[in-house]
């Protein structure tokens, strides 16, 4: 059985109590961030986080998320703590920035898929800040979804996938961010880029200069993972997924084409677009790069749901958040890309 807490309306100690217990426990808890919802289970307890790979289908070498909500926890999970990231945490924490640094040995290797390094956030959501000190201790969560599945930005989607599965879901209503956290590696000389998230490439540059991009970034898989969404097929709903790139006008104009061509084919075909389009099902992205955001994985799984053959997608400009939404796309279409 899975017990559902409601939280929807803000912060309950009392029912937020009930979940971490269970996560004391070495039970699995699905959890609202600022992001998308997790997983988790105590970073520390090597038998609960094998759980999560479980009840995922997760490849064993696929690293996880370790969520934090005091930073003296970090020097905990770390050995080694580069002036870089606490420029980075002071500036960015509570916030969706992960930070992939040497791992101190009472990390388990599950935790860390194997490597010599963890990956580190304090979430920027007060539902999960206050759960994680309830729990009293370090919480490891991947995104609250099948593996490669579109990830969940709401307990609906957390319920599709694991109801009966896992022990607790904390539903605290729709994520803000809606796309997963940015994740930087600080174990060279500069800091590098290993998935675009939820704060933008920009903004970090801001703060600590140049950053390296990873080539896992632009499409290239990784031979090593050190960040989730490096190495594996991600973000993908049952439907094929086609996504349309390029000048917004010519993209509008080859969406319309692709679907008239696609319905010839006798397919059941479905968009997803900043402005409508003809098809057998519809999904408004919205009018801001933040809604499309926000909006992104909630679409895939409703088109799913209607039960579309294909779902073409209109792509947007990457800056911003934008190099995240074309990170996720690329990723959901197995790079299935047309420049219009």
């Amino acid at each position: 059985m899975t017990v559902i807490v409601n939280v929807r309306k803000g912060v309950d100690e009392r029912k937020l109590m009930v979940a971490a217990r269970l996560l004391r426990e070495g039970r699995l808890v699905a959890f609202p961030t600022e992001t998308v919802y997790g997983l988790g289970a105590d970073a520390l307890n090597a038998g609960a986080v094998r759980r999560i790979f479980e009840v995922k289908g997760r490849p064993a070498d696929n690293p996880l998320i370790v969520h934090i909500a005091d930073m003296e926890w970090l020097g905990k999970l770390a050995r080694l703590v580069p002036e870089t990231a606490l420029t980075l945490a002071r500036r960015f924490w509570p916030g969706p920035l992960t930070l992939v640094l040497p791992a101190e040995d009472r990390v388990p290797a599950v935790t860390r898929g194997g490597l010599d390094t963890v990956a580190v956030r304090m979430p920027a959501h007060p539902v999960a800040l206050r759960l994680i000190e309830l729990a009293e201790r370090p919480v490891a969560a991947p995104s609250a979804n099948i593996s490669g599945r579109p990830s969940p930005t709401d307990a609906g989607h957390v319920v599709e996938d694991f109801y009966g599965r896992i022990d607790c879901i904390v539903d605290g209503g729709p994520t803000p961010i809606g796309v997963e956290s940015t994740v930087l590696d600080l174990t060279g000389e500069r800091p590098v880029l290993l998935r675009p998230g939820g704060l933008p490439l920009e903004e970090v540059e801001r703060v600590v200069g140049p950053v390296e991009v990873h080539p896992a970034v632009r499409g290239q898989l990784a031979d090593v993972a050190k960040s989730p969404g490096m190495k594996y097929r991600h973000y993908s709903p049952r439907a094929r997924v086609i996504l349309v790139e390029g000048d917004r006008e010519k993209v509008t104009a080859r969406i319309d084409e692709l679907v008239d061509e696609l319905k010839k084919k006798g397919l059941m075909v479905g968009v997803m677009a900043m402005e409508r389009h003809r098809a057998d099902a519809f999904f408004y992205l919205g009018s801001s790069i933040e809604e499309v955001a926000r909006n992104v994985f909630r679409g895939l799984r409703e088109l799913d749901r209607r039960g579309v053959d294909v779902i073409v997608v209109e792509g947007v400009e990457e800056k911003g958040l934008g190099m995240a939404v074309m990170n996720r796309l690329r990723k959901a279409s197995g790079y299935t890309v047309l420049k219009a």
